[in-house]
């Protein structure tokens, strides 16, 4: 009996141990499988979300815009007295009905390391969960090295980089960038610009371009964004559909190229081009006129010709479309804050930067899904590619 027990408890102990083996190995390949996709996380991320929550993600805001007492004609004469660098009790209870998908920081929101220190974990921890951005291209535009505060790596421009011919100092230069926006918190770096710089006379773009030769300029967008990816910061090329052939600062008046579609196939689109195969994920628009292209005098953020038939369509661009500020003059001294809005949704654009009186275009936006001026579907759209790009920087 006793041997005969032993018997069954050891092909018992055989079978229970073979059951636990096939377990663990069916564990191990669903582990393997990855689990649940990122498309399924987000699709259930979505799924939860109210109408606000979604429209919310939509827009990417200074942080002045989430304080109700705080209005703005021109941003650096009204904001920069203000020095807003830590979120108020205003800001958080605007915050609970109007959230955000994402905050950017100018120059006068930072003061030094201390006080960064503070201030974005109190924005990360807003409703909406942002992400925090930053105009940190290295040259003239550079609100932390350009700051005496912040001891960090300066560069002449990036001409100075393209002019040396080699793409790998645009790596360092983004690389080195990158490396210290990570370390301060930052999530995005509206950096590099892919502009073409083939008008001497352009006032705005001209060194902040690597050439004005795109096959070298080209390499040196694709290298930067990589220095940057490596650092874990998300980049952006700007300014679609290019801004190098212009005169006018889009920041004060309308811009328009003369050029033909066919013509910046063979410029400005190599360069988007570049960075597209490459896989970047955010494109930042041009508030420039291209009637050659267009048809019409509209700006390119504003027009589905450009966004949806050219940059989605002959491009094959699937990741985010962020405007460039719809603050700037190409863009108010034309239209209202909501048309301009609700415009740029219109034509394809999935991220709105830098509305000016927040409150009222969110409202606009909200009621415009509800009567169904702007389609769910095109909503959800936006927002399925905004909620990939945060849960691919978790």
């Amino acid at each position: 009996m006793i041997t005969q027990g032993r018997k069954n408890f050891g092909l018992w102990l055989f079978a229970a141990l073979l059951i636990c083996c096939m377990s663990l190995t069916s564990c191990s390949e669903n582990d393997s499988s990855g689990g649940s996709s990122p498309e399924s996380e987000v699709e259930e991320m979505l799924r939860k979300m109210t109408l606000r929550e979604n429209v919310g993600q939509l827009f990417f805001v200074r942080p002045e815009a989430l304080d109700p007492d705080i209005h703005w004609e021109n941003p650096p004469t009204d904001l920069a007295p203000l020095k807003l660098q830590e979120v108020n009790e205003k800001m958080k209870q605007q915050n609970k009905s109007y959230p955000v998908g994402g905050i950017i920081l100018y120059d006068w929101n930072i003061n030094d390391e201390a006080q960064l220190a503070k201030f974005l974990p109190q924005l990360k921890a807003l409703n909406g969960k942002p992400l925090i951005c930053i105009d940190e291209e290295g040259g003239r535009v550079a609100r932390l090295a350009n700051n005496p505060n912040f001891h960090v790596k300066k560069y002449e421009s990036m001409a100075a980089i393209g002019a040396t011919g080699n793409p790998a100092n645009a790596y360092e230069c983004g690389n080195t960038i990158g490396t210290y926006l990570k370390k301060y918190g930052f999530d995005i770096d509206f950096a590099p610009v892919a502009d073409v710089n083939t008008n001497p006379d352009n006032i705005i773009i001209g060194k902040r371009a690597f050439s004005d030769d795109p096959a070298v300029a080209a390499p040196m967008v694709v290298n930067y964004l990589q220095g940057l990816k490596d650092a874990g910061i998300v980049g952006c090329i700007k300014h679609f559909p290019g801004h190098g052939d212009v005169k006018t600062d889009t920041h004060y008046g309308y811009a328009q190229t003369q050029k033909t579609w066919t013509e910046m196939l063979s410029c400005e689109m190599v360069t988007f081009r570049a960075g597209i195969n490459w896989g970047c994920q955010l494109v930042m628009t041009a508030h420039i006129g291209a009637p050659e292209v267009i048809g019409s005098d509209i700006p390119s953020t504003m027009s589905s010709v450009m966004l949806q038939n050219k940059l989605r369509g002959e491009l094959g661009y699937r990741n985010v479309i962020v405007t460039d500020a719809l603050e700037m003059g190409a863009i108010t001294k034309q239209y209202t804050n909501v048309d301009a809005v609700l415009g740029c949704l219109q034509a394809g654009v999935d991220i709105v930067l830098c509305p000016k009186e927040y409150a009222e275009v969110f409202d606009a936006v909200v009621k415009a899904v509800e009567n169904g001026t702007i389609s769910e579907t095109l909503l959800n759209d936006s927002v399925r590619r905004i909620l990939m790009l945060k849960y691919l920087k978790k």
